[in-house]
C-alpha cells in the first residue's frame, strides 16, 4: 500500500530539506517500530535525528499535521479508541469531541443541555456552573496523561467519569483539549458542516481527516448543505425581532433581519395557493436555485446586500454589556440577545444563501427549493370556561387536532458543494467503510477522481459463513418483498413461518431486517393475531426496534438483547428485528453469538414517493452526461446495496467469527443485477436454493459443524491455556490495521525507503484517491488479541 505514504508527510518546499527526511527512512527501516515521527511518544532515534536530519538555520519549522478522525457515531468512536488502545500508539494526546448530551456532568441540567449550558455560563438567573470553571483541571494534555492517570487511549465515558470526580466540565475540556491533541475523534459531521466546524472552532487546513463508515458521507455531505424552516418558526423569529425592534435593542441590526422574516412569511401564504397536490392531504411546489434567486432578488436580498444581512446577523448575536448609572453606581447591563431558536432559523437560512450566492452563484444550479403543505396531529390549547377552570374533555381523541403546516426546504442535490470545503482544505482525505462498493458513485457525487480502486477480500475462510438466497418460504409461496405483495397475508405469513424455521435451527443471537418500519408493524400486528409471534416468544427473546425515541431507551432494548444471549435460560437467546438504515443496522457490533445468522427480507430501496428522492434522481439524469453523475435510477439502486450490505455485515465481526446471512427475496434468484450489488465477499459465496427446504437443509449441517468446531476449539484453548485468553497465530494475509498503515508505515505493505522519499514532498501530480473497500468491520469486543488481526478496511485516500 505505498500510495498511502506521500499523503501523510509534509510535501517539500522550495525553502530547503526538512528535518523529517533522514527521521522518516529511519523509520521505516524499523518494520512498523515506533519511531520519533509519530504520535507515540518513543523517542529511542532522537539523538540519530538530531544528527542526521539537520535544518537550515533560517527554514522554517515544520508542523505534523493534526488527525481528525471522523465516524458515524460515539459507539463506533469507542470501538476505534479501544483499539488505539491495544497499538504502540496507545499512549497518542487525542481527544474526543461530543455533545453536550453525551459529556455534560452538572447533575442540574437534565434537559435542554445547550441551551440550560449557555444560560448557566452567562449567569442570566443569577447562578452560575462550577463545573464549566473546573474544566482547568483536565484541559491539557500533560495534566490528564501524567497526573490524572488517562495516560492510555480513552473512551468519552472515561472523561465523563473523571468530570464527575473532579467536579469539571467534560465537555470544554474535550474541546480545550483539541489544542495539544495529536488525533481528534469526532462524529463526521463535526467535519463536514461548516456551522459545526466553526461553532467547535475545527480548523482543517493542511491536516489529515479520516472519516470512517463513508458510506453515508454523500447523504451527510448534502444533509451539511441543506436546510428546513416551518412557517411556524419563521413566524415565531419575525415576532421575536419585531419585539427587539419595539424596545430600541440594536434596531439598526435587527430591522433589517426582520424585512428578511417578513419577506419570507409573506412569500410562503402568496405562494400556498398555487401548490400542487401530491398525495393524500399534501401538496407542494418546487423551485430549481436560479429561481429561488430571482425571487431573492425581489425581497432585496442579492448578491451586493447579503454581506450587510450576515453583518447584522453576526451582531446581534454578539454578547454585550452596557454601563450605565444608577443611585450614583456604575452598573452593568447585559443587552438581550435572540433566543437560540431563533437562531438557529436565521444562521440556517444565511447558511444556504452563502452556499446560492457563493462564487458567482456557482452552486445556484445544485439545489431545489421545496415547499410542502402537510396536516399534523397537535394537542389543542387548553381553553378556560366562565368559572376560570380548566375542562378536560371525556373523550381524549377530542384533545388532539388537525394543523397545517407549511414547510420551506432548501434541499443541496450536490454533496460536492459542502465536500469542497474539506477537499479544498485538508492534507489528506482517508474515507474507510466496508461497504463501498459498488464505487462508481463515490467519484462523481464527491466530485473527486479516484485514481486508485481496490476492493479487498474478507480475512475469513469460505467454510465460516453460509450465504444464501431464499426465493420461496416453508409452504412454496414464493416470495417477492416488493409493494403488492407484502399487503397480502400469505407473503406475511410466509415470512413468520420461514423466521421461525430459522430461530429453530440457529442457537443464540438472530438479527432480522426489513425495508421499512411500516412493514415491520404491519407484520408484528399479523403474527400477534396469527400467534405466531407468541411462538417465536417461546424459543427466542424478541426485542423490536423502535422507530425514534430516546437513547437511553433503546440502549436498554439492546442490553436486553445482549443479555438474553449472554444468559441464556429457558429461551435459546434472542431475536432482534429491525430495519435496514435503522439504528440497529449501522455502527453497532455483533460479534460471535450476538448474531450468528443475520436474515434480511427484500431490498431496501429508498421510498420511490419522497419528493427528495424523486428530485436527486431527475438531478443525477439533468447531470449525467455534463458531470458524470450516475443516472437517476442506477443511484437509486446504489442506495439499496449500501443499506442491504450494511445490514448484512452486522454478522461476521473478526476473522475467528461465523455466521449465516440469509436473503430473502426470489429476485436474487431470478435477476443477476442484485448479486451484483452485494459486498465481494458476500457476491463470492452467495447460493441460490431453489426451495426452503433444501436451504434449511443446508444451514442445519452448517450451524451444526460451526458450534461443534466452537466448542473443540474451546477445549482445545482450556486445555492449552487455563490461565491466559486465547490467541491465534498470525493469518498468513498480510495485512495491517488503518492506523498502523497510514500513520507508521512498515515496508512488510510500502515501497522500499528509497522510493519513498524519493517522491517530492510537494507533489505536482494531480489528487490521488484511493478506495479500498468490501466489508464494514470496523471494530469488535476486546475479547482476544487476534479479533480484528488482520481485517480489511475499506479507505479512499485523496493526497495534496
Amino acid at each position: 500500500m505505498n500510495y498511502l505514504t506521500p499523503g501523510y508527510w509534509k510535501q517539500k518546499k522550495a525553502s530547503g530539506p526538512s528535518v523529517l527526511d533522514d527521521s522518516a527512512a529511519s523509520s521505516l527501516k524499523q518494520h512498523g517500530e515506533p519511531c520519533n515521527m509519530c504520535f507515540c511518544g518513543c523517542d529511542k532515534n532522537q539523538d540519530k535525528t538530531n544528527q542526521n536530519g539537520k535544518k537550515k538555520e533560517n527554514g522554517p519549522k515544520q508542523r505534523v499535521p493534526k488527525i481528525y478522525f471522523g465516524t458515524r457515531t460515539h459507539k463506533q468512536i469507542a470501538q476505534i479508541t479501544r483499539e488505539l488502545r491495544r497499538t504502540a500508539y496507545s499512549t497518542v494526546r487525542m481527544t474526543i469531541l461530543s455533545s453536550r448530551d453525551h459529556t455534560c456532568v452538572n447533575p442540574e441540567i437534565q434537559s435542554n443541555r445547550n441551551e440550560r449550558c449557555r444560560e448557566l455560563i452567562e449567569a442570566k438567573d443569577g447562578r452560575s456552573c462550577q463545573y464549566y470553571y473546573g474544566a482547568q483541571k483536565m484541559n491539557e494534555q500533560h495534566i490528564l496523561q501524567y497526573r490524572l492517570g488517562l495516560n492510555q487511549a480513552w473512551d468519552i465515558e472515561e472523561l465523563v467519569g473523571l468530570g464527575k470526580r473532579l467536579r469539571a466540565c467534560a465537555y470544554y475540556a474535550a474541546r480545550e483539549l483539541m489544542a495539544e491533541a495529536d488525533i481528534v475523534f469526532c462524529p463526521y459531521n463535526y467535519l463536514l458542516d461548516s456551522q459545526i466546524r466553526e461553532s467547535m472552532e475545527i480548523c482543517l487546513k493542511d491536516q489529515i481527516v479520516i472519516l470512517d463508515e463513508a458510506h453515508n458521507i454523500e447523504d451527510c455531505a448534502r444533509e451539511s448543505a441543506s436546510f428546513s424552516v416551518t412557517d411556524a418558526q419563521l413566524l415565531f423569529a419575525r415576532d421575536e425581532i419585531d419585539s427587539m425592534v419595539l424596545h430600541g435593542i440594536r434596531p439598526s441590526d435587527h430591522e433589517p433581519l426582520r424585512g428578511v422574516c417578513y419577506s419570507m412569511t409573506n412569500w410562503i401564504k402568496e405562494c400556498a395557493n398555487s401548490l400542487v397536490e401530491r398525495d393524500y392531504e399534501s401538496s407542494c411546489k418546487v423551485w430549481n436555485g436560479k429561481e429561488i434567486l430571482s425571487v431573492f432578488h425581489d425581497m432585496g436580498i442579492t448578491n451586493a446586500t447579503f454581506p450587510l444581512l450576515k453583518g447584522n446577523l453576526a451582531a446581534v448575536v454578539e454578547k454585550e454589556e452596557k454601563t450605565t448609572i444608577r443611585e450614583g453606581q456604575a452598573a452593568v447591563i447585559k443587552v438581550p440577545t435572540l433566543s437560540p431558536q431563533t437562531q438557529m432559523v436565521l444562521k440556517g437560512l444565511f447558511l444556504v444563501l452563502d452556499y446560492l450566492f457563493r462564487e458567482n452563484n456557482r452552486f445556484a444550479e445544485d439545489y431545489r427549493i421545496a415547499l410542502q403543505q402537510a396536516y399534523t396531529w397537535t394537542n389543542k390549547q387548553d381553553v378556560v370556561d366562565e368559572n376560570g377552570f380548566f375542562a378536560r374533555p371525556r373523550n381524549r381523541r377530542s384533545v388532539r387536532q388537525k394543523a397545517l403546516v407549511y414547510t420551506l426546504n432548501f434541499w443541496c442535490l450536490n454533496p460536492a458543494v459542502a465536500f469542497s470545503e474539506v477537499s479544498a482544505n485538508a492534507r489528506c482525505i482517508v474515507l474507510t467503510s466496508g461497504t463501498l462498493s459498488p464505487m462508481g458513485s463515490f467519484s462523481s457525487e464527491l466530485g473527486v477522481k479516484f485514481s486508485i480502486q481496490l476492493e479487498a477480500n474478507h480475512v475469513i475462510q469460505k467454510s465460516q459463513v453460509w450465504v444464501g438466497t431464499v426465493g420461496a418460504g416453508p409452504k412454496g409461496r414464493k416470495l417477492c418483498a416488493t409493494f403488492q405483495h407484502t399487503e397480502t397475508f400469505d407473503f406475511q405469513d410466509e415470512i413468520g413461518a420461514l423466521l421461525l424455521s430459522v430461530c429453530q435451527t440457529v442457537s443464540h443471537g438472530v438479527l432480522c431486517f426489513l425495508p421499512s418500519y411500516k412493514m415491520l408493524e404491519k407484520l408484528k400486528d399479523r403474527w400477534i393475531h396469527t400467534g405466531l409471534w407468541n411462538s417465536l416468544e417461546e424459543i427466542k427473546t424478541v426485542i423490536k426496534e423502535p422507530q425514534g425515541g430516546d437513547k437511553m431507551d433503546f440502549d436498554k432494548l439492546l442490553q436486553a438483547y445482549y443479555d438474553a444471549i449472554r444468559f441464556k435460560g429457558v429461551k435459546d437467546g434472542a431475536l432482534l428485528i429491525a430495519v435496514c438504515r435503522g439504528k440497529v443496522s449501522e455502527g453497532l457490533d455483533f460479534s460471535d453469538n450476538n448474531a450468528r445468522a443475520v436474515v434480511t427480507v427484500g431490498i431496501p430501496f429508498p421510498n420511490v414517493k419522497d419528493l427528495q428522492v424523486e428530485l436527486k434522481r431527475k438531478y443525477n439524469d439533468q447531470h449525467s452526461k455534463t458531470r458524470g453523475l450516475l443516472p437517476g435510477s442506477q443511484w437509486y439502486e446504489i442506495q439499496a446495496y449500501r443499506a442491504l450490505n450494511q445490514a448484512l455485515g452486522r454478522c461476521i465481526r473478526h476473522k475467528n467469527d461465523w455466521g449465516a446471512l440469509i436473503l430473502v427475496d426470489d429476485r436474487f434468484r431470478s435477476n443477476p443485477k442484485y448479486i451484483t450489488g452485494l459486498s465481494k465477499w458476500v457476491r463470492q459465496l452467495v447460493q441460490h436454493h431453489s426451495t426452503f427446504s433444501n436451504a434449511l437443509e443446508s444451514l442445519v449441517a452448517f450451524s451444526k459443524l460451526q458450534q461443534e468446531q466452537t466448542q473443540e476449539s474451546a477445549v482445545v484453548v482450556e486445555d492449552t491455556y487455563p490461565s491466559e485468553p486465547s490467541v491465534s497465530t498470525k493469518d498468513s494475509t498480510i495485512s495491517s490495521s488503518l492506523l498502523e498503515i497510514s500513520v507508521h508505515p512498515s515496508e512488510s505493505v510500502l515501497q522500499p525507503p528509497e522510493v519513498i522519499l524519493s517522491t517530492p514532498l510537494r507533489s505536482t501530480l494531480p489528487p490521488v484517491i484511493t478506495v479500498t473497500s468490501d466489508s464494514d468491520h470496523s471494530g469488535t469486543d476486546e475479547d482476544t488479541n487476534s479479533k480484528n488481526k488482520g481485517l480489511y478496511q475499506g479507505h479512499l485516500v485523496h493526497s495534496k
